[in-house]
């Protein structure tokens, strides 16, 4: 392989890790991250999608 002054051999990283595993591990780290984020939104009156936006009630300014 071509040596470039001062770049470190990155490619000996695949020697200590299998590819395919790595990146079905990253793969699913991202997943369950995306459900995650996706769940703790539903879980929000302002960004829940499903249920539509939440009407809140204004209380009436007392009459003079």
């Amino acid at each position: 392989m071509a040596e470039f002054p001062g770049e470190p051999d990155v490619w000996r990283f695949w020697l200590l890790f299998d590819p395919r595993r790595v990146l079905v591990a990253v793969f699913v780290f991202l997943l369950v991250l995306a459900l995650l984020i996706h769940f703790i939104l539903l879980g929000t009156s302002r960004f829940n999608w499903l249920d539509g936006p939440t009407v809140h009630a204004v209380a009436a300014a007392p009459a003079k």
